[in-house]
């Protein structure tokens, strides 16, 4: 576990300073990562949003999904399953079945409410989106609640016509990254235990933690629901001992809240600062981007430090 102080070296990156061994490794990358810069109201969630797709009218779904008929190769290349070129390949193979019955004949075309399948499994031809919000406090993360005085759709309502889900949760009270898809696939590797996608959340606290806590929660500490530790702790600021940045790959229910509460400490704010690689920079609070490429790859691939 590694535990100690958070300071700024000169180019600006934070290192956390093992005590013991003398060791070094970064805890959070930068203080402008910690805070959001913009305070969120109600109006903002109506503002247009951080970016529009171009040639797509609000409310027109995607061409891919809304055109009557596709090339076979195309719908399966949509599917995620290979590259055009290989769905030929798998095509030719007699490998694709439409309705039940294997085509092997080029060009054949198909709309989504066809029943297509490789390796018997339905392939899903709708184009797959992947959308980073910085969520505002008082915001709920379920999908739909009528007691709710906004949920994070509210926000999301244009920035995409498919219907997307978010990865994981965030309480009401707490702040930052959560990330949206309908990648059923994806969000299943992101949020099953084992695959140990790393957060880290800056933690505001009601008074200054000892460093015998901090040491504590690196260490391990008996909840009503089992054990759990912190995979790096450290203070952000080392003249302000009531701010903590906190790693953990726990996704168990106000695990960083609960934490603290346990050793006699109140969170006053909770702001999650990285989610499996991401960062909230570049987008301010109650605001949103779709990922770049790269990003995409990168957590299909498992790389998420």
């Amino acid at each position: 576990m590694k535990t100690g102080r958070y300071n700024k070296n000169k180019s600006g990156h934070g290192r956390d300073e093992n005590r013991r061994g003398g060791k070094s490794a970064p805890i959070i990358k930068r203080r402008s990562q910690l805070e959001g810069k913009d305070d969120f109201n109600e109006a903002q969630a109506s503002e247009k949003p951080r970016f529009e797709k171009k040639g797509n009218k609000k409310g027109t779904a995607d061409k891919s999904v809304q055109t009557e008929s596709m090339r076979l190769n195309r719908y399966v290349s949509n599917a995620g399953v290979c590259s055009r070129r290989d769905a030929d390949e798998l095509i030719k193979n007699g490998e694709i079945t439409v309705n039940g019955k294997v085509v092997t004949e080029m060009g054949t075309k198909v709309s989504i409410q066809d029943d297509v399948r490789y390796k018997d499994e339905r392939l899903n031809a709708e184009k797959k989106v992947y959308i980073l919000l910085n969520k505002p406090k008082d915001v709920v993360t379920t999908l739909d609640d009528p007691h709710a005085k906004m949920t994070v759709m509210d926000i999301l309502k244009e920035a995409c016509p498919q219907r997307i889900y978010p990865v994981g949760r965030l309480d009401k009270a707490t702040t930052g990254l959560i990330l949206f898809t309908n990648d059923g696939d994806l969000a299943k590797k992101l949020t099953h235990p084992k695959h140990k996608a790393k957060k880290i959340y800056h933690v505001f606290l009601d008074k200054a933690i000892t460093a015998r806590h901090l040491d504590q929660l690196a260490n391990g500490v008996s909840l009503e629901d089992g054990d759990i530790h912190a995979d790096a702790i450290s203070y952000v600021e080392k003249e302000d001992k009531t701010q903590v940045g906190v790693e953990i790959h726990s996704g168990r229910n106000r695990i960083v809240r609960r934490m603290f509460e346990h050793l006699g400490y109140k969170v006053i704010k909770l702001d999650r600062v990285f989610f499996a690689g991401l960062t909230k920079q570049g987008i301010p609070r109650g605001k949103y981007r779709e990922l770049t490429p790269k990003e995409i790859t990168r957590l299909k691939s498992g790389f998420w430090s």
